[in-house]
């Protein structure tokens, strides 16, 4: 049932997106207080590894990256699910979007966070990530990094606080608590004819500023690898591959956040089926497209059989790392291509299975692309082993906690499915789009 009341202007309001922020349960606070002490575990497990060095890891020579970089450029790579997304969507005036864009936004802010924070947690000593701000060079792809990561976080948040205004200003009235947050956060927001103008225009420069952005990030994170020589590595495909998979991975992330929000807060009526079968329909185009670069990118270092590429190949195709090659195929390719293949059989559970294998899939891939390569080097050394420790798998799951929990507090204090666009799209939506046919259809002619 769509839950609604009247407003004094006599529109409506879809009072079940605000349920979650206004009728708190008990449940609530049960799953926080679960994932803080979560957290607080993986803390302990950071301040050991601060305490005793990063002997606590699995790291060692020649495997000086492990799982810190691996879910660096992972978590770094689901925050494309967000904005670039949204934006994607926002651009091309894609109607279905409303329920969604918020959730995709979210991601956003807060993967890029914790992504953010892992090479901090893989220095041995923190306190030196200053030398990338005090004697960093240009010619460093570190550098670059630092910057367009920078960049995009402050842009994805500002393009998740904009259109959060209205809805921020609709809890201020409504007397939400705390009231002090609403009443600041709302910058004196009444709704007029100007200020939605102005927001209209604001987030029109943000979504085309957002996309070159967002591109840039996972192309400079590419550079970090494809400038050096290392064997696998050494590739000018790697930035198209980097931005394609960080896209494939979002959109596993979103699907995943969009089920489970749905079933929690019962938002049945909002995010529909046939919102779950347009995600499905270009999370199965992204499937392709990563098949296409992985073809690619290992045919051409078959092809050339260069010694040294070869050690890295085998030792990925056949060698003690096939199982997670082979593993990562069928999560990102052959699970998502049977079950999203045929549309009528776009049901929910099943885009929940191939969301889920894309987002273990594409994290094997990022272990995949890093510890091969290290293990085999151009030295005439012993192939390295590399067995990640508690503290690291600690981390790991401390960082999926911080995520999870991340959403759920951001829940409890904003709507999750943005009020005002969803009453917008009932009121514009229908004769926006059908004077948008109009302009672009053939007129039919008489002829006399």
């Amino acid at each position: 049932m769509l839950e609604r009341e009247s407003t004094a202007g006599g529109t409506f309001l879809d009072r079940a997106l605000l349920n979650p922020i206004e009728d708190t349960n008990r449940t609530f606070y049960y799953v926080v207080g679960a994932l803080l002490l979560l957290f607080l575990v993986a803390v302990g497990m950071y301040a050991h590894q601060i305490w005793f060095g990063l002997g606590v890891t699995g790291m060692n020579q020649p495997m000086t990256w492990g799982f810190y970089i691996v879910n660096f450029v992972f978590f770094i790579g689901i925050s494309h699910a967000g904005t670039l997304i949204s934006a994607i969507l926002r651009l091309s005036m894609a109607e279905w979007r409303r329920p969604i864009t918020r959730m995709a936004e979210v991601i956003t802010a807060i993967v890029l966070a914790i992504g953010g924070l892992h090479p901090i947690i893989d220095l041995g000593r923190p306190d030196r990530v200053m030398n990338v701000f005090t004697a960093g060079r240009l010619q460093s792809p570190l550098l670059w990094d630092v910057v367009s990561i920078s960049a995009y976080f402050t842009a994805s948040t500002v393009y998740l606080y904009i259109p959060l205004i209205p809805d921020i200003a609709l809890l201020r009235d409504r007397g939400a608590k705390p009231q002090w947050l609403y009443a600041f956060l709302a910058w004196g927001w009444q709704g007029t004819p100007h200020q939605h103008k102005v927001l209209d225009r604001a987030i029109n420069i943000l979504m085309v500023m957002v996309i070159p952005i967002a591109v840039s990030v996972h192309t400079v994170i590419s550079y970090i690898f494809s400038m050096t020589l290392q064997p696998g590595w050494h590739s000018t495909i790697f930035g198209p591959y980097f931005v394609v998979g960080a896209i494939f991975s979002g959109i596993g992330a979103l699907l995943v956040v969009m089920i489970v929000f749905r079933k929690v807060f019962h938002f049945e009526a909002y995010l529909k089926e046939i919102h779950f079968a347009y995600l499905g329909n270009l999370l199965l185009l992204m499937s392709l497209l990563w098949f296409y670069f992985t073809f690619s990118e290992y045919l051409t270092g078959f092809f050339g059989h260069e010694p040294f590429e070869m050690k890295v190949f085998w030792y990925k195709f056949v060698g003690p790392y096939a199982p997670y090659f082979w593993a990562m195929v069928a999560c990102n390719f052959f699970i998502p291509v049977v079950l999203l293949t045929f549309k009528k059989h776009h049901t929910i559970p099943k885009v929940l299975v191939s969301a889920i294998a894309v987002i273990i899939g594409m994290w094997l891939e990022r272990l995949i692309i890093i510890v091969p390569t290290l293990a085999n080097t151009h030295l005439a050394d012993p192939v390295g082993i590399y067995i990640p420790s508690l503290v690291e798998w600690g981390l790991f799951l401390g960082g999926i906690v911080a995520f999870v929990l991340g959403f759920v507090l951001f829940s409890k204090f904003f709507p999750l499915i943005s009020v005002w666009e969803i009453q917008e799209g009932r009121e514009r939506s229908v004769k926006d789009v059908t004077e948008r046919l109009q302009r672009y259809l053939p007129v039919h002619q008489q002829h006399a």
